[in-house]
């Protein structure tokens, strides 16, 4: 659970039929320790213990909330204080101490809203990133019916190196889902440029093939401009699969692969591979140009078949024994071959697997062309 979960989880808690009752805690001490210590006798006096309310307050309440529990507790101390006779009076001394608490826990309780400010903030600045990178997809997006999954490694994060999108255009629907290598705002930089130019390629280019180039190209060119400002991406590199959805063809799908696993086909018959396609990741084509850019293979696929694509955070998930996640064993056991269902199955599986300790980001992606009526 990420810390914002962890807040907005305890901000429920605290709420009732719409209205924050956290200021229930503080005063029902208050009331407690004044009780205990009227209705007690000289030798059990614990007044002093209310310098547990202002610090109570603090940790759950507002700045104005905590300020007035501060001024009621040192009150209340001189109230019940002066209930009792000289001799047994607390005196100064904890006056003092009770005073100070309450500063202190105005000073800790802005401090807290403080930071949970900018925690709001930094979070509304990765949704805004998140949405960017990976834009929300429409259902039935460009006559495909699909869904997706994306869990970070690291739970303060909410984007990272993996993407996916669909993109329609002149020449039918294509599709891409990667995963930029290394973690950090780099990879997020890398796989931002990559999904700029798929959805400009992806609509305007003929050829399959052309948009691959395009996304080789970009890769490069992204490259040399991170060297160029002095950082050490000379070496960064992507695997991702790109499919095309050729108009007037219901039954064929072409797959260029650059090093990435291959797409399952998922259907109510079983489960089945498509062909690796043996290209190279983008980014890599230069250091061995006689191979050439990596084919573009025509698979047909049936009706109700799904094509499944993950990133090497399900190929390479592991449990506490050092087991692989078994992928196509798993899309076998999907309760229906349809995208929604067979994404949600793989994510709660490969959760089960490895008891929610992921050790890199993870994509599950899956689509298929929407039935036509």
């Amino acid at each position: 659970m990420t810390d914002h979960q962890a807040l907005r989880r305890w901000k429920e808690l605290l709420r009732a039929r719409g209205r924050s009752i956290a200021w229930v805690a503080p005063l029902l001490l208050l009331a407690g320790i004044t009780a205990v210590d009227l209705n007690t006798t000289e030798r059990f006096r614990i007044i002093s213990w209310i310098v547990l309310v202002p610090g109570i307050a603090a940790a759950v309440c507002g700045v104005f909330a905590t300020a007035v529990f501060a001024v009621l507790s040192v009150l209340d101390y001189v109230a019940v204080d002066s209930a009792w006779p000289h001799q047994y009076q607390a005196g100064l001394p904890d006056f003092i101490l009770v005073a100070f608490a309450g500063l202190l826990a105005i000073l800790a309780c802005a401090v807290r809203r403080n930071s949970e400010r900018r925690m709001l903030h930094m979070r509304d600045i990765a949704e805004t990133t998140r949405r960017t990178v990976l834009r929300p997809l429409p259902p039935g997006w460009a006559g495909m019916d699909h869904a997706a999954v994306y869990l970070a490694a690291d739970t303060e994060a909410r984007v990272g190196g993996d993407f996916y999108d669909i993109q329609p255009g002149l020449f039918g629907t294509r599709v891409l889902v990667g995963d930029v290598q290394g973690k950090g705002l780099g990879a997020v930089e890398t796989a931002a440029a990559l999904l700029g130019t798929f959805r400009e390629a992806g609509y305007h280019e003929r050829d399959l093939a052309t948009v691959a180039d395009r996304l080789e190209t970009r890769m490069v060119r992204h490259r040399r401009h991170t060297v160029a400002l002095g950082r050490d991406d000379g070496d960064r590199f992507a695997t991702a699969v790109l499919l095309g959805f050729p108009p007037g063809a219901p039954d064929v799908v072409e797959i260029v692969n650059f090093g990435h696993e291959p797409p399952l086909a998922v259907g109510p018959t079983g489960v089945r591979a498509l062909p690796p396609g043996g290209g190279l990741p983008l980014g890599m084509a230069d250091l061995t140009p006689a191979t050439g850019p990596p084919p573009t293979l025509t698979v047909t696929l049936a009706a109700d078949e799904t094509l499944l694509i993950t990133t090497d955070g399900v190929t390479e998930a592991r449990n506490a024994d050092g087991v692989f996640y078994v992928l196509p064993e798993a899309a076998a056991q999907a309760p229906a071959p349809d995208p929604a269902h067979l994404v949600a199955h793989i994510r709660d599986s490969v959760l089960r697997h490895t008891h929610g300790h992921l050790s890199d980001d993870t994509t599950i992606f899956a689509v298929r062309r929407a039935a036509t009526s």
